[in-house]
């Protein structure tokens, strides 16, 4: 067989995920190409006591979104690569993680007016368990000064929490490892470029093991452009009802500790524990310096009050070195909801975070990796071992707590 049949037969492959080339070849299948004009509404694999299922909703703002979930016997876990690649839930037998939204069904971007309501457009969208913010700005909306086209100072209006969660994956593929654990990725590529501004590729990347419990979250950001590029990264991961409820607690590894504004600053003290669903509650945001251990891992762990069911998230302070508390437990009606969101930075306006020197740039050509891992724990033994990882990288440091906003916090 020559050279050309045999790259014609890989082509064909990734074309036609089905053929027994494909399966042969690298257990690799494309579900959606922009390049290649490969786009697949629904789509099944299945293995051994696992699947990998594709489907695309229909009807009201859900009209063209497309889900893959993965379900590796154990657990669910549901990406929207529509919206950036998401995560809209993840779920076990005994737990979900997740909330319930306000916010309707599953929303497609061409929906989503990131400019309404004084840019907080964005909240249209919003009812993913996990939503990246970025790429080139995240955090609050408000005005930020940038070099125009004619090399002149310029000033702009940025939007809550950046574009990146409403961009459609351009690339979208399944890969299956032939070796054991036989760890099943999905693997999307979104770009967020345009003329005159910020050429940014992300290639976002969920995995898992069948049969285990945990599961990964694999990004990297390159900048594709000629010159240093900002870029901002937040992973808002949110976290309701049934985990969170009235006496639910979180555990974080902490070196320094602050409230975002003076209101949060009254509540300080009791950070780590939750009220139950309050009307008219007004948000608690309070901002971290997570300690880490001597490989620079730091985590998060939230219990129910019961202390039988968590959720915990584990990452790198080089990658990500700020985390944000967001307490939001108003009535169910509103959003119940907390965030847990390690970050590049803080969820200020970028003005305010580049004053703060933390707005992180790429040169061009270079790449910034990402990796967090999260477990669920079910039983009181199994939540009391996720704690108690947390408490060994605390270990006799004494969190240093700020009661009011940091003075870099003022616009």
């Amino acid at each position: 067989m020559n050279r050309i049949s045999i790259c014609l037969i890989f082509v064909l492959s990734l074309i036609y995920p089905f053929s027994s080339c494909a399966q042969a070849a690298e257990k690799r299948y494309v579900l959606t190409s922009a390049d290649g004009k490969v786009q697949t509404e629904k789509w099944d694999l299945s293995g051994d006591g696992w699947s990998v299922r594709k489907e695309t909703l229909h009807g009201g703002k859900q009209e063209g979104v497309e889900l893959i979930t993965i379900d590796n016997g154990v657990m669910q876990i549901v990406i929207i690569p529509t919206r950036g690649m998401s995560i809209y839930e993840v779920r076990n037998k005994e737990m979900r993680l997740g909330w319930n939204s306000p916010v309707e069904g599953i929303v497609h971007p061409s929906f989503v007016d990131l400019d309404s309501r004084g840019g907080l457009g964005w909240l249209e969208g919003f009812n993913e368990w996990m939503v990246r913010c970025g790429l080139e700005f995240a955090g609050h909306p408000g005005t930020d000064e940038f070099v125009n086209n004619t090399g002149d100072k310029a000033t702009m209006d940025l939007t809550l929490h950046g574009k990146i969660g409403n961009i459609p994956a351009s690339e979208v593929e399944v890969i299956v490892d032939s070796e054991a654990p036989h760890r099943i990725r999905v693997r999307g590529v979104v770009y967020e470029k345009f003329f005159y501004g910020p050429k940014l590729k992300l290639i976002a990347e969920v995995s898992v093991v069948p049969g285990e419990d945990t599961f990964r979250i694999d990004d990297t950001v390159t900048n594709l452009g000629s010159s240093d590029q900002e870029f901002q990264m937040i992973y808002h991961t949110n976290f309701g009802a049934p985990l969170l409820g009235k006496g639910a607690k979180l555990h974080t590894a902490i070196k320094k500790i602050a409230p975002m504004n003076e209101h949060a600053g009254k509540s300080i003290n009791s950070y780590a524990t939750y009220e139950g669903p309050t009307k008219d509650f007004i948000e608690q945001v309070y901002l971290i310096e997570p300690l880490s251990n001597e490989d620079g891992m730091t985590g998060a762990v939230l219990q129910n009050a019961k202390g039988n069911r968590a959720a915990s998230m584990y990452w790198s302070t080089k990658q990500l070195p700020y985390l944000t508390i967001w307490k939001n437990t108003a009535a169910t009606e509103d959003g119940y909801v907390t965030g847990i969101e390690p970050a590049t930075g803080y969820p200020y306006n970028r003005k305010v975070e580049r004053a703060a020197g933390r707005v992180p740039k790429l040169a061009p050509g270079k790449t910034r990796h990402f990796t967090l891992d999260f477990g669920i724990h079910n039983g009181d033994e199994a939540v009391k071992t996720a704690t108690e990882k947390i408490k060994t990288i605390q270990g006799d440091h004494k969190a240093k707590v700020q009661p009011t906003p940091p003075t870099n916090s003022h616009h």
